[in-house]
């Protein structure tokens, strides 16, 4: 039965994978709980990051608030791929790019924590590794992409940081799946290729998309609340 269950998956059934985020009770207890633990110093430093930033003005605030939403309504998208499963964006390069990575963490773990709750999107024992995934790797992918790139040219640095931190996700799921269920046969790189070939391939135009999309949305916000923020690391002269 377990075979089945993992072929499924493997084979993109989204019904039981529900793409990135991995379904409730699919990982084993050891898994979920151990990626709960990792998980405990980047919550803690999104805090405090969290804090301080909430500090410095409402518009500040509100740039959060805008990126929290951003996270929410990109992720619970699904879309069907090419391999009959579906994939979403992940919305974190946004607010990675604008905040650093760890704000991120808490934002995302937020989000993920009420599509579990409401959308059935993910699982409460899952979030753990979901979390990291999504809300710790990907967004400091997205922010060392767009610190190496940004004095070369800043709206190709968004682009990359927002796309790359969408794929690397996909990859972290694929990895944490691998991990978990590897193959009866090749064991864990035969199970990471055939999860890299459901989750990341089909990725890709997908993260292209979040790269344009983020670009577009920076673009439109005001001037004003790019510049007046200590917070907003686009404004950083280093």
């Amino acid at each position: 039965m377990k075979k089945v269950f993992i072929t499924l998956s493997i084979l993109g059934i989204s019904s039981l994978a529900f793409s990135m985020h991995i379904m409730e009770g699919f990982l084993p207890v050891g898994w979920a709980v151990g990626w709960w633990i990792v998980i405990i110093p980047f919550m803690y430093k999104g805090i405090v990051d969290i804090s301080k930033i909430t500090k410095e003005s409402t518009e500040t605030k509100l740039m959060l608030a805008l990126s929290g939403a951003f996270v929410f309504v990109l992720s619970a998208l699904k879309m069907p791929s090419v391999t009959g499963s579906s994939s979403h964006p992940t919305g974190v390069g946004l607010g990675a790019v604008l905040f650093g990575p760890f704000v991120m963490t808490v934002l995302g773990f937020i989000v993920l924590l009420f599509q579990a709750g409401l959308l059935a999107h993910g699982g409460f024992t899952t979030l753990g590794a979901n979390t990291f995934s999504m809300a710790v790797v990907g967004p400091i992918i997205s922010f060392l992409v767009y610190k190496s790139l940004k004095k070369k040219n800043q709206k190709f640095a968004i682009f990359m940081a927002a796309a790359l931190g969408d794929l690397i996700t996909y990859c972290i799921t694929s990895i944490q799946l691998a991990l978990a269920h590897p193959d009866p046969i090749g064991g864990f790189w035969a199970s990471l290729v055939k999860f890299l070939s459901v989750f990341a391939v089909t990725q890709i135009p997908l993260a292209i998309a979040e790269g344009l999309l983020t670009v577009v949305v920076i673009n439109a916000l005001p001037e004003r609340f790019l510049k007046r923020d200590k917070g907003v690391i686009i404004n950083e002269q280093n």
